[in-house]
């Protein structure tokens, strides 16, 4: 006997039941975007594997450990699965000169790859929805995409996130404090991890986003960057904080922020949850100026985040407002050749008038299609026999309500409905 063949492990299958939500869920996201100004971008699954370490930073968890990367056998290239939005985004925004044209407000959203141990909230396929301002130099932005997020959970009806924000400076201060750290954690030398030991000379600034409880007391105590900070990145932070403030957002500046990705620069911040366990980042982001020219581009400014769109929805589904799965408007149920042929009609007539429509396939008699038209959760079912059909009439009947079944004209039945 053939074995069944099941779905990867991490990477799952959305069914119907579920797959309402996330409709749902989209609906409210290409609202909330296009009422800031942001256009939809779409970019290939597959990338060049170097577009992400180039953009992401070679001695990082993702690059290391949990990229999809194979080679092309066709023409020998390395290609990975996309790990994240924002370096594809940059990669089309600089092959197709989208910046000669001015800044952009640009969005994408879709499936993302990586290879990690599976567990609620943190999937191998997993779902973002990415906003990316390109062209953009000032706080103003950096506070239009935190006061969006701000604006997106109440319309997705969530409570109690918290922002958590900080600034990583510019390249000179990342130098001075690269230093500092190095010379720290060689002190440290015989209390380091395997991946502190490995990253030590490579990236140090990402030994301080260890997990590892027994390396939590040596980070608390090492040199905290913004006592490197540059005066530009200080005033930049600090105007950011001061268009929050004037705008009711609430913060709290946590200055061990990393984000474990290499190519962000200044302003970070993370909107952060307790009621996901482990997984308690929902959506993060900052400023990366440097890296439409490090992909390749001419220099430019830029700015962004990203939002796990299962964790959302785990949000959104403990918040205790419930979200009505739809149902059809009408199930049309119909007997005979001639009753068929005219419930075709009807059924395309009444889609035309604005109403979803379940016609009933499979034959079987009228009791038994009215089981099924009741399964559907359909408000209305519309019975066609030979009667209906000689008279060019349908009988309506209510399916969640007491009122009387009455045969009507098909052009009444969209107003009946509506009512």
């Amino acid at each position: 006997m053939t074995h069944s063949i099941k779905a990867i492990r991490g990477m799952n299958d959305i069914l119907p039941n579920e797959s309402y939500l996330w409709v749902h869920f989209e609906q409210i996201i290409h609202q909330w975007l296009a009422s800031y100004g942001y256009r939809n971008i779409r970019t290939p699954l597959v990338e060049q594997t170097d577009l992400f370490v180039r953009s992401i930073g070679e001695v990082t968890d993702i690059v290391e450990k949990e990229m999809y990367t194979f080679i092309d056998h066709l023409n020998n290239d390395s290609l990975t699965l996309r790990p994240e939005g924002t370096a594809s985004c940059v990669r089309a925004a600089i092959e197709h000169n989208l910046l000669y044209a001015g800044p952009q407000r640009l969005y994408y959203a879709g499936p993302m790859f990586r290879h990690e141990r599976p567990q609620k909230g943190r999937y191998r396929q997993f779902h973002q929805v990415g906003v990316e301002a390109l062209g953009y130099a000032g706080p103003d932005i950096d506070a239009e995409l935190i006061i969006m997020c701000s604006r997106l959970w109440e319309l997705l009806g969530i409570s109690g996130l918290r922002l958590e924000m900080s600034t990583l400076g510019d390249s000179e201060s990342r130098t001075r404090h690269r230093a500092r750290l190095i010379k720290y954690f060689e002190s440290h030398h015989d209390k380091l991890d395997e991946d502190s030991l490995r990253r030590l000379h490579t990236n140090p600034l990402r030994i301080l986003d260890s997990k590892n409880p027994q390396m939590q007391g040596i980070i608390e105590n090492a040199p905290r960057l913004i006592d490197d900070l540059d005066e530009e990145s200080c005033f930049h932070f600090e105007s950011l904080q001061h268009i929050l403030r004037g705008q009711g957002i609430v913060f709290e500046i946590n200055l061990r922020l990393v984000r474990g990705l290499d190519y962000y620069n200044r302003t970070v911040f993370e909107w952060v949850t307790d009621k996901l366990g482990a997984q308690g980042t929902v959506c993060a982001g900052g400023r990366y100026d440097g890296l439409v020219e490090q992909i390749g581009g001419k220099s430019a400014p830029a700015c962004g985040f990203a939002m796990g769109i299962e964790r959302l929805l785990a949000l959104m589904q403990g918040n205790g407002k419930e979200i009505m799965q739809p149902v059809p408007d009408i199930y049309i149920v119909h007997q005979g050749e001639q009753a068929m042929d005219y419930a075709w009609k009807c059924a395309e007539f009444l889609r035309y008038e604005g109403l979803n429509v379940i016609l009933h396939c499979g034959g079987g008699g009228f009791k038994s299609q009215m089981k099924k038209a009741d399964a559907t959760g359909a408000r209305y079912a519309l019975i066609i026999g030979d009667d209906e059909v000689s008279a060019q009439e349908v009988t309506l009947k209510p399916l969640r309500q007491p009122t009387e079944q009455a045969r009507v004209k098909l052009a009444t039945v969209a107003e009946l409905v509506d009512k």
